[in-house]
């Protein structure tokens, strides 16, 4: 089977709907949270009209403090020509598929960013960690394929579809951190030549595998453009701060409110690497203008934006002009990372024009500003 490479779109700038009924088309699912909503502002501003997906299920697996409710009315008011918003379970295939047909016709683009984000919920219930992440995926990849098959299908995958291979890496210590040999292969990040196999995934990092294979298969076998992002810790000011999702978001909120925070393994010395949504979205718009088949790129902060717990601490502390009441726990998460940067190079061959324009202390100093009113209300 031949894989096509679709030709580049060209995407148009904003656009009135009272002066162009067949304005282009995006589907955005978890239009509510982080990356879903810097999706929907992105694509909006350029003159796509936007249908979010989205049933708050975020604020069932982690309070109310986690709602994307708000946001998605938040959005509604900022968009009023060109956004909408429909509750739907991305579970349900009859709905997923009711709202892809109903707007099949000027449809360009997928973005899918709903998910069950976090290792500690989806232990504790695998059949809806399960459902969500990979059954959810395979509805909306069928609906695609039937409703509207050359539409760009961009799944946010995850790191930890690695496992904990990264583990078993060199590492040596810092005062600081936890750190890789200059001369390692994967020094400037992992790429995707890592296994998948052999490792420990965690429940949600299996569910992810699952949609991650998948989508590249419905690319691959169906010849359909989608594209896998890998992606590293996504953060921003949207970022909810919740205990269980996000941890540069809840340290900061933790700084701010004075809540203790515990970290949890590794004398707090593990490494991520963090890439701000807006970020993220810009990868999404690259792709979508030269899209391909079967795509798959790791996309995180890189080299350019990397940090580890303790120094994100001090940060925080900086930032806030408060201490931050942490303590340290010698058990790590089951399969969670020692250290993980996402080497960016395979992106930037093909999207030269990619940049991350935020570095941890930018995105910090974004999350207190955004919500420090909010956070000490």
């Amino acid at each position: 089977m031949s894989i096509r490479l679709t030709g580049g779109r060209a995407l148009r700038p904003l656009l009135d709907p009272a002066e162009d009924p067949h304005m282009p088309k995006a589907i955005v699912t978890g239009s509510g949270g982080l990356i879903g909503s810097e999706s929907v502002r992105h694509f909006a501003r350029l003159g796509y009209d936007v249908i979010g997906i989205e049933n708050d299920m975020r604020a069932s697996f982690f309070g109310p403090e986690a709602s994307t409710r708000g946001m998605s009315e938040q959005l509604l008011e900022e968009f009023p020509e060109n956004f909408r918003s429909v509750e739907v379970d991305i579970r349900d295939a009859d709905a997923v598929r009711g709202v892809v047909d109903e707007h099949a016709g000027e449809l360009e683009l997928l973005i899918h960013t709903a998910a069950q984000p976090s290792h500690d919920w989806a232990a504790q219930d695998p059949q809806i960690d399960f459902t969500v992440n990979a059954n959810g995926t395979l509805n909306l990849l069928e609906a695609i394929r039937h409703g509207k098959p050359d539409a760009t299908f961009i799944h946010m995958s995850t790191n930890k579809v690695y496992g904990d291979l990264p583990n078993f890496l060199p590492l040596y210590e810092t005062d600081t951190r936890l750190e890789l040999p200059a001369d390692h292969v994967f020094h400037p990040g992992i790429d995707t030549s890592m296994s998948i196999d052999r490792s420990m995934h965690s429940v949600f990092g299996a569910s992810k595998v699952a949609a991650d294979v998948m989508v590249q298969e419905y690319g691959r076998y169906f010849d359909m453009p989608t594209v896998c992002f890998r992606g590293g810790c996504l953060t921003g000011p949207s970022h909810a701060g919740a205990k269980l999702h996000g941890f540069l978001s809840y340290l900061m909120r933790c700084a701010i409110t004075g809540d203790h925070y515990t970290v949890f393994g590794y004398d707090g010395k593990q490494v991520r690497d963090n890439i701000h949504s807006a970020d993220v979205v810009r990868a999404m718009e690259l792709f979508h203008a030269r899209p391909s088949a079967a795509a798959v790129y790791n996309l995180g902060g890189g080299r350019e934006s990397n940090v580890s717990m303790r120094e994100a601490i001090v940060l925080c502390e900086q930032i806030s002009g408060r201490e931050l009441s942490h303590s340290f726990s010698p058990d790590n998460r089951a399969g969670d990372h020692r250290w993980y940067i996402s080497d960016l190079s395979e992106f930037r061959a093909a999207y030269p024009e990619f940049e991350i324009t935020f570095g941890i202390t930018d995105v910090l100093q974004q999350i207190h500003d955004v919500n420090v009113d909010r956070w000490t209300a």
